[in-house]
């Protein structure tokens, strides 16, 4: 570990001398990539350089035990070496996990896919809300939304959602909350006052470029044709709703909430990227689940990860058995307690495996 470490650090200081010189700053591009590069590793960095600090104070505090020290001072001594040792631990700890493999995706903004499932026009329901948690969490974290579909239940709910999250980590934070939600609540419509229970499910995408997933337009079928729905007047009234179907897998994907045809067209190809490469990593998933089925960061669509139960105000997240009763400040987007718990159950799941390897 401690040379990978090294390696690092190296690598770290190469950046900023590569950075500082006048034949990179003339290069903007070559610039922007070595500094997100070097900001990449820094925070790893920073900590191994603590660590290494540690250390040293360590060997100075047990070289003063054996200087003839009076009782006093001797207590002093060991008091500050009992807690250089535990943090010993703690960077050691922390170090393991920043050396994990990184998910390549992980920095990326990301396509989420909402779906009503059991439940009828509750379920429709309770897909906004789920919108609304993660859109006002996405604010929270200063990323931007933006919606790329959206099919509308009539009642205040929706079908389908689709939108985009804008902002750098969006997919490492996001990606956790794939799979079937459920919701335990009474519906305003239900004049016996009995518990309903719900589903909705929701699918995190990484979004990718036409370099990471290249499309053959000959493999695609472009229909056009005139939006229906919410949108505003010169929406409904002109051919500029996009179809997309792929051929080779079936996948459709339909954008008719812009009013230009050519920006449907663009967000309809985005999604399709982002399903092609989403199919294609759960096949490999798939392959690989008879070896190894992460409980935590596996994404199957079908696995029920979270319940809403609203009669007893408390949220639980099955994955992990962690479970809240401020659902209320978690229906205004205040989901950080799971996500940092289940990023850190992945964590430590993956440094189990590399030990067992």
């Amino acid at each position: 570990m401690l040379d990978k470490l090294a390696a690092v650090e190296a690598r770290y200081n190469e950046l900023l001398e590569l950075m500082a010189s006048p034949e990179i700053v003339s290069k903007p591009d070559l610039l922007q990539k070595y500094g997100q590069e070097q900001a990449s590793i820094e925070r790893l960095v920073e900590t191994y350089r603590r660590y290494q600090a540690v250390l040293t104070q360590l060997d100075e505090a047990r070289a003063m035990l054996g200087d003839g020290l009076d009782d006093d001072m001797r207590v002093m001594v060991k008091e500050e070496l009992d807690s250089l040792e535990n943090e010993q631990v703690d960077l050691e700890e922390k170090l393991r996990v920043m050396l994990l493999p990184k998910d390549p995706n992980d920095e990326k903004n990301v396509i989420v896919e909402i779906r009503a499932g059991a439940g009828g026009d509750e379920a429709g329901l309770f897909a906004a809300d789920l919108f609304r948690i993660y859109t006002r969490y996405a604010e929270n974290q200063g990323w931007k939304t933006a919606v790329l579909s959206r099919n509308e239940s009539g009642i205040g709910g929706f079908k389908e959602m689709i939108f985009q999250v804008n902002g750098r980590g969006a997919y490492s934070k996001l990606k956790y909350e794939s799979g079937v939600h459920r919701v335990q609540r009474v519906p305003e419509t239900e004049s016996g006052g009995r518990i309903h229970t719900s589903t909705a499910t929701v699918a995190v995408l990484p979004e990718m470029d036409e370099v990471e997933v290249e499309i053959d337009p000959n493999e695609v079928r472009i229909d056009i044709f005139r939006s229906t729905g919410p949108g505003g007047q010169s929406v409904n009234t002109t051919d500029s709703a996009v179809r997309l179907t792929h051929l080779p897998t079936g996948l459709v994907v339909s954008c008719q909430d812009e009013k230009s045809q050519l920006q449907n067209k663009i967000k309809a190809f985005n999604i399709l990227r982002a399903r092609l490469y989403d199919m294609e990593q759960q096949r490999i998933n798939a392959e690989h689940s008879a070896a190894r089925r992460s409980q935590v960061g596996s994404g199957d669509r079908s696995e029920k990860i979270r319940t809403y139960n609203f009669p007893q105000t408390r949220v639980t997240d099955h994955r992990i058995g962690l479970t809240s009763y401020r659902l209320e400040n978690i229906l205004h987007g205040e989901i950080d307690e799971f996500i940092e718990a289940l990023t850190k159950a992945d964590e430590e799941e993956k440094l189990q495996e590399l030990a067992a390897a």
